[in-house]
């Protein structure tokens, strides 16, 4: 009797955003299998995954061509989906919780820039290649470029904004405006000496796709990005301290100078490395998802980012299959760019964040 009277106490007692937080990830995860489930049985092909099995079942043989278009392109797909979802909206809600601002997003630390300028060198310089290395690094030149764009302007914000061992995230915040506004031009310059192949593929790549995934690039990107996303949870209480203040967090026993570093190199090594590594260069430019899912899930349940970065992981990858989905189908047999999808979902979303966070953003 008196346990009974202790756990209702203790259940009137919990704190109701937590309650809901809870819930809340139990919903994703629940949804998330379903999406997956989805995205792996819908596309453009009669193939299906209620077919094959049926198959299976009757003791058939499975056609040559399910087996591949499942086996090789809509499983590989899905699972690129999540891991590329799911990075961009964990790196959205740390970045959000360093800068203490709802509309930040992975590309204020240079990942998005330099990334960009990187597969820019490489669709129009890629041809000055001597043939055996074009051979060699094969369809990975856009990738690799884009890894080492991402990663080298990431680290050369960092070391603009460090002094004394101690990082400026304001500091940062400007060094990062003026590095888009460099690599903007350089692109620019790119772009205005590429043929039109170049062009397109470079209108292409700008807007994002998984229509080249494969089980390579998944093994490809899974490290970093599997990586950061298990060191992300280990950010929350830090990133909570850190919105009453760095003092007040320092106050409170947080190494926030080790902190903003950790966190920096996560952002930057999920969505930024993958060539041999991660979401940015394996996907092109997708926007919108690193803004819209954090802020909307502390909409939901609240700014504790215990819970926040689980559920922006979960609620990020189900955003982007569905994306997918949509991109692949709408237009069938063609596809439509992801990039679009995200940007027309998404947009509408962003304005509504802005008209709520206009006291934020006013200068």
């Amino acid at each position: 009797m008196t346990f009974a009277l202790s756990h209702a106490a203790s259940v009137d007692n919990a704190d109701p955003r937590e309650v809901r937080a809870r819930r809340l990830t139990l919903l994703l995860i629940a949804a998330l299998v379903v999406t997956c489930g989805a995205s792996v049985m819908f596309g453009a092909s009669g193939t299906s995954v209620t077919k094959v099995l049926g198959q299976l079942w009757r003791g058939e043989e499975i056609a040559l061509i399910d087996q591949i278009v499942l086996l090789q392109v809509r499983i590989p797909r899905m699972v690129l989906g999540v891991l590329v979802g799911a990075s961009l909206a964990v790196s959205g809600a740390v970045m959000q919780g360093l800068f203490r601002n709802p509309l930040a997003d992975p590309g204020l630390v240079g990942v998005s820039a330099g990334a960009s300028l990187g597969a820019i060198t490489a669709i129009v310089l890629g041809g000055f290649l001597p043939a055996a290395a074009l051979a060699f690094v094969g369809g990975w030149l856009v990738p690799a470029a884009a890894f080492v764009g991402g990663w080298g302007a990431t680290m050369a914000l960092y070391a603009v904004a460090t002094r004394s061992g101690r990082t400026s995230i304001a500091t940062m915040l400007l060094a990062g405006i003026a590095l888009g506004a460099l690599t903007g031009a350089i692109s620019g310059i790119l772009v205005y000496r590429a043929n039109d192949n170049q062009l397109r593929d470079l209108t292409f790549w700008g807007m994002g796709s998984l229509a080249g995934a494969n089980w390579p690039k998944v093994l490809s990107a899974a490290p970093l990005i599997v990586i950061a996303l298990a060191v992300a949870p280990f950010l929350a209480r830090s990133l909570n301290a850190l919105a009453l203040g760095e003092a007040a967090a320092a106050h409170m026993g947080i190494p926030v100078q080790k902190m903003k570093s950790v966190a920096i190199l996560t952002v930057a090594g999920a969505t930024g490395a993958a060539g041999g590594g991660a979401a940015v260069a394996v996907s092109g430019g997708i926007g919108f998802i690193g803004i819209v899912v954090p802020h909307l899930l502390r909409l939901a349940a609240g700014p504790d980012h215990r819970h926040l970065l689980v559920n922006a992981g979960l609620l990020g990858a189900i955003v982007l299959l569905l994306a997918d989905m949509i991109s692949r189908t709408i237009v069938a047999p063609a596809e439509l760019p992801l990039g679009i999808v995200t940007a027309v979902l998404g947009g509408p979303v962003f304005l509504w964040v802005l008209l709520r966070q206009r006291g934020v953003v006013d200068l």
